[in-house]
């Protein structure tokens, strides 16, 4: 896989500091049941990487003495984690609000019996990877049988209540576009997707439209194709900076697998490490989250990704 954090770290990108923290981004590990070509954290099925006991407990001990609002578990697949559903139950105490990315597929494999059920006793908020609405595009990005089988995550996190304005069971769903291109205006094709997905009988909250981080599988795949200079100027070109206003690393922390802190889960994948006075990298045990206020946030290139257009971040476009 070809570095791309080379081509990224001489940037023209504007500083910013950080906000109140109100979300802690934890990835649970590396391992996944899917390898999609656009993973910026180059997950798979042969990754070993996961988050030990000892910092587990570090996360929930965080939680309890912060109770920062929302936990939001990520990963690879986060549920492939052997302590993802204890995780949730202690911390359903510590925090208001708990999101586990989803790439749908996961309720299907073995030893995920009653995952689906388990999310929604817990009202828990589904993030769920649908990078399209058409079938030949997913299995082109995500493998043959991807689709279908989303499909039947959907039909049945619906059964469920999720999707559902009144059950308060959110699902939201993550558009990613297939090559090195913005995604199209957010509302609009969270329309197009609602009319597509209601031939299945699926239904949903909102869409998030994701851009394709020029970094991991994806950055290394537009080396290969020679795009690389091609994509990052048009990142570039289209910069938004009233977007600086809203990008998720303002609020949130993102925490590694081995419990140590980035700006971001982008930065995390390229070895940036957050900041903190005199010490190379910080773990999640060391933050002193008074002192994180105003700091400054770690930039590269890659950062003009999140500010490019209507902008992109976790929680989908930055604006209208």
């Amino acid at each position: 896989m070809h570095a791309t954090l080379p081509l990224l770290r001489v940037t023209e990108f504007p500083g910013i500091r950080r906000g109140q923290l109100t979300t802690l981004q934890v990835n649970l590990g590396y391992r996944c049941n899917q390898s999609c070509v656009h993973c910026h954290v180059a997950a798979g099925p042969h990754r070993t990487e996961q988050m030990s006991r000892t910092n587990v407990e570090v996360v929930l001990q965080f939680l309890e003495r912060h109770r920062t609002p929302t936990l939001d578990l990520t990963g690879g697949a986060p549920e492939l984690h052997p302590q993802f559903r204890e995780i949730v139950d202690r911390a359903g105490a510590l925090a208001k609000r708990i999101i586990d990315r989803c790439n749908l597929t996961v309720l299907e494999q073995p030893g995920q019996d009653g995952l689906a059920e388990f999310l929604a006793g817990r009202r828990v908020e589904i993030v769920a990877s649908m990078p399209c609405y058409l079938e030949d595009n997913v299995d082109r990005q995500r493998g043959e049988g991807v689709f279908a089988a989303s499909i039947r995550a959907l039909r049945r996190l619906n059964a469920l209540g999720y999707g559902a304005r009144a059950s308060g069971l959110v699902l939201n769903l993550v558009y990613n576009p297939q090559g090195p291109s913005l995604p199209p205006p957010q509302h609009a094709l969270e329309e197009d997707y609602r009319r597509a997905l209601a031939r299945f009988g699926v239904v949903f909250n909102d869409l998030y439209t994701l851009a394709n981080m020029p970094i991991q599988r994806f950055g290394s795949t537009l080396v290969s194709q020679g795009r690389f200079a091609q994509y990052m100027a048009l990142l570039r070109a289209a910069h938004q900076p009233a977007n600086l206003d809203h990008v998720m690393c303002r609020t949130l922390v993102s925490v590694d697998w081995q419990g140590w802190l980035y700006d971001c889960d982008f930065n995390q994948m390229l070895g940036l490490p957050l900041s903190s006075g005199a010490r190379a990298r910080t773990h999640l045990s060391q933050l002193d989250v008074g002192a994180l206020a105003e700091s400054r946030i770690r930039v590269a290139d890659h950062c003009y990704g999140c500010t490019a257009g209507q902008g992109s971040s976790c929680g989908g476009a930055l604006a209208a």
